[in-house]
């Protein structure tokens, strides 16, 4: 083996150990902090400005902004509902058979066999379903509270995602590594990816990509668009709450993934608020969402060939390594290219900072 490779497997193992494990939050989140204020300062004195002038036009008027309130009562009552009757467990001790029963899978041994060859997909369908309704309620209900506000401001409008490109590509370039380090770590194989029977076939695939994405979608919907701006009085302080409630939904996901939860919320919130978008943010999660899976199933050996479950026919896909780094390399280059035009306003900057 390669010392390279020995050396890099005795970081893992090192980082495995508990008593190193649980305090390795602390100098990650140090080390991330300079860069990520100076890269979203301005975003958040512009934030801070913003709910200083709403208030005071709130207190001359003698008025109170009731979102904060609304938002956070429905926020807090969606996240729960999902916790309790979204999971895996709740499809498969109410859903399922319930399903089975309808169908009248008993009398029925074709449909018994296929649900029993698709439960694991069926209940991931259910855990996406409840996710994706869940996210999208605010939309559905916000204009009976608050009928003059425009859900287009919630995020949705594309107006600032192609400006801002440039940020997707930076997380591509510093997660792309990332991501291929800790995929050699046990809890990641273990736990990734969600749905059990993903590399079994490419139908698994696709459909269980399919309702991971979607999920994505929603989430970034209900976090980054709405949970943001109706609770933007607190200013940059919207951000920073709104990362405690995501951060939580990633317990039970490995320890430093949940940690690093904490980074992509204030990250994935301060980018939706500087670019008034949350398409930027939907295109980094689902970027690494992918990513994850696909290198734990390449890790693990399980990547999928087999175009069904029960098919005969096989294709085999060899160069998802090549098609990783050529996405890396893709982002670098726009990362490049916004350096290069940026670079005669930086160095007019340094120059006037020597002056």
């Amino acid at each position: 083996m390669p010392a390279a490779l020995v050396c890099l497997a005795r970081v893992i193992s090192w980082l495995e150990n508990p008593a190193v494990k649980w305090l390795l939050p602390v100098p990650m989140l140090l080390a991330v902090a300079p860069l990520v204020y100076l890269v979203f300062r301005g975003t958040w004195r512009g934030l801070e400005a913003e709910a200083s002038a709403w208030r005071r036009e709130l207190d001359a008027r003698g008025e109170v902004d009731h979102r904060p309130l609304v938002a956070l009562v429905l926020g807090v009552l969606i996240l729960t509902m999902q916790e309790y009757f979204g999971q895996m467990a709740f499809f498969q001790q109410r859903v399922g058979p319930a399903l089975g029963r309808a169908l009248a899978a008993a009398a029925h041994p074709g449909i018994q066999a296929h649900l029993a060859l698709y439960a694991e997909l069926h209940g991931r369908l259910w855990w996406g379903l409840t996710r994706v309704l869940g996210y999208l309620t605010p939309y559905l209900v916000w204009r009976r509270f608050f009928p003059r506000d425009d859900l287009r401001d919630m995020g949705l409008r594309l107006a600032g995602f192609r400006e801002h490109a440039w940020l997707y590509a930076l997380f591509v370039v510093i997660m792309v590594p990332i991501l291929v380090l800790v995929a050699r770590q046990p809890d990641f194989g273990a736990y990734y990816p969600i749905c059990a029977t993903a590399g079994r076939s490419w139908v698994d695939f696709a459909v269980w990509e399919a309702v991971y994405i979607s999920q994505f979608v929603g989430l970034e919907m209900f976090f980054r668009g709405w949970w943001l701006r109706a609770t933007r009085i607190f200013g940059a302080g919207a951000i920073f709450g709104m990362a405690v409630p995501y951060c939580m939904i990633h317990y039970g996901k490995p320890y430093l993934e949940a940690c690093s939860a904490i980074i992509a919320g204030v990250v994935l919130g301060s980018l939706a608020m500087k670019t008034r978008s949350i398409w930027a943010g939907v295109a980094v999660h689902v970027t690494v969402a992918l990513l994850m899976d696909i290198l734990s199933l390449s890790r693990k050996g399980k990547l999928p060939s087999a175009l069904t479950p029960t098919s005969a026919r096989h294709f085999t896909f060899t160069h998802w390594s090549l098609l990783i780094w050529l996405a890396w390399a893709a982002a670098a280059v726009v990362l490049g290219l916004r350096a290069a035009r940026a670079w005669p306003s930086w160095r007019a900057r340094l120059r006037g900072a020597r002056g």
